[in-house]
């Protein structure tokens, strides 16, 4: 708005400096040139005569001829003769000395003197004309007026762009409003409305992707509470019922052992299913998770969760590879739930690593971060894809919330997760 108001401003001057330059130029070589001037000086002599002989005025009668000057505000007549000197303005008198030189100075102001015949006798008189003054301050009042218009018009048509772009943007925020959340909104130009088109849009784009999100956490909660109601269905069918043979009595005691074992091991499957159950919730459940962050020694940290994980894996009967990073560091850190992505990893390499071929832990600081990537071969027996992957989503979430970042890749024989935390330096690296 600034930038047009001072576009108009300038447009305003420029119009304003032209219209009375052109209204000067007019007056000083047209209005003014001596023809012009010598003919309306003509005319005024014709309508003084007349007025004069219709009156029989007399030459030195200077009120009479007030009263006709009074009527013409631009003329001015000067009277010599013997009656007497006089100028006459606008309806006033003004003396003047019969010297030669004063008749001279006359003669220069106005020009050519006229021989004019009174009832008392022939006088001479000398015809001003002002109308130049009148006519400028109408180029004045005319410039002024198209100056004016000129600003008018500018300003009236940035309104009405800023007024069209506005009702453009209600009608589409009315669209939007209905329920139609892909339809555009107009962003272009770079003013205020603009601004405000664009804020509009990016809370459009927000509705979208917060619908989005939902709508997959929707059909990620079906389809885990569909799955997980189907799999608790059939071990809790089976421990319901070696339970219930074991209460109804009657059985020797192998078979009583046999029944307990095999509870036992449906107990366990149902103690999974739940745990999945928790990492849904974990990470599509709408609270920010509550965690106890403080600073730890980086090295001591992951020999203690890297040394668990190879101990559980080393135990399951895989064969480990561990590289430790070099320097010195800490990170700011939940331990429990940092704990839990490294469980979270240890429980995919014993599902999925291939036992032939070593499960890789690798540490590395690098440009202020600290990273571990676990890496394995993937066993030709075994499904690699997980279902809903909330196991992986619950450790992006963790690291997420700790300033940190996960990542994980599959290809055709192998499987990798990273993840990483930023560091405070305490050495060189």
């Amino acid at each position: 708005m600034l930038f047009a108001a001072l576009l108009a401003l300038l447009l305003a001057v420029g119009v304003f400096a032209l219209a009375y330059g052109v209204g000067n130029y007019f007056i000083d070589k047209v209005y003014m040139s001596s023809e012009s001037v010598a003919a309306r000086k003509a005319q005024i002599y014709t309508d003084f005569n007349i007025y004069v002989r219709q009156n029989a005025l007399a030459g030195s009668d200077s009120t009479a001829i007030a009263r006709w000057t009074a009527e013409r505000e631009n003329v001015t007549i000067v009277v010599t003769g013997r009656g007497g000197n006089y100028s006459v303005r606008r309806g006033e008198q003004m003396p003047v000395n019969n010297q030669i030189s004063d008749l001279i100075e006359i003669a220069g102001v106005y020009g050519k003197l006229y021989p004019m015949r009174f009832a008392d006798g022939e006088y001479q008189i000398a015809i001003g004309d002002n109308s130049q003054a009148h006519e400028k301050t109408l180029f004045l009042i005319g410039s002024l007026v198209l100056a004016g218009v000129a600003f008018i018009a500018v300003m009236f048509l940035y309104i009405r762009r800023v007024t069209d772009r506005i009702i453009d943007l209600s009608e589409e925020a009315v669209v939007i409003g209905s329920g139609d959340l892909e339809a555009p909104i107009t962003t272009d130009g770079g003013d205020e409305i603009s601004v405000l088109a664009a804020e509009v849009d990016n809370m459009r784009h927000a509705v979208i992707e917060r619908m989005g999100n939902e709508k997959r956490a929707w059909e990620a909660n079906s389809e885990l509470i569909t799955a997980i109601s189907h799999d608790i269905r059939t071990p809790m069918t089976s421990l319901i019922g070696y339970l219930g043979l074991l209460t109804e009595g009657g059985a020797d005691a192998e078979s009583r052992e046999r029944f307990a074992a095999s509870a036992y091991s449906k107990a366990l499957e149902l103690k999974e299913l739940t745990d999945e159950l928790f990492k849904y919730f974990l990470v599509f459940g709408r609270a920010e998770l509550e965690m106890q962050r403080e600073r730890y020694d980086a090295r001591l940290l992951l020999e203690q969760l890297v040394g668990e994980a190879v101990f559980d894996l080393s135990d399951a009967g895989f064969e480990i590879e561990q590289i430790d990073f070099h320097g010195e560091c800490s990170v700011v850190a939940d331990a429990m739930y940092l704990k839990r992505v490294m469980d979270n990893l240890v429980t995919n390499a014993k599902k999925y690593a291939d036992k032939a071929s070593p499960i890789v832990f690798l540490s590395e600081l690098s440009e202020g971060r600290l990273s571990v990537c676990v890496s394995n071969v993937i066993a030709k027996n075994v499904s690699r894809v997980e279902s809903t992957k909330i196991g992986l989503r619950t450790c992006a979430k963790i690291m997420q919330a700790m300033g940190g970042s996960f990542t994980s890749r599959i290809d055709e024989n192998h499987y990798m997760a990273e993840f990483s935390l930023p560091v405070e330096a305490e050495g060189g690296a």
